[in-house]
């Protein structure tokens, strides 16, 4: 699990958490940086992704468009 566990976290009672420093310095987080919070794993976690990245992923997901409606029809 060495490069995907960074630790564990509690959740406030406002539902802040704070990101472990080790996985700040990896993921190059700032203070005041945004973070966009989408569902991962069929409903079991959460995945955080820098805004900066935002318009890669999206470039990506508009390349791979056909390829993806066909994985999530169950076609190959």
């Amino acid at each position: 699990m060495e490069g995907i566990f960074y630790d564990t976290v509690t959740v406030g009672e406002r539902g802040q958490v704070v990101i472990p420093a080790k996985a700040r310095r990896d993921f190059a987080i700032k203070p005041g940086d945004k973070l966009i919070v989408l569902q991962g794993m069929g409903k079991m976690g959460l995945v955080l992704v820098h805004s900066k990245h935002m318009a890669k992923l999206f470039a990506s997901l508009t390349r791979h468009v056909g390829h993806i409606k066909k994985l999530l029809s169950g076609r190959s």
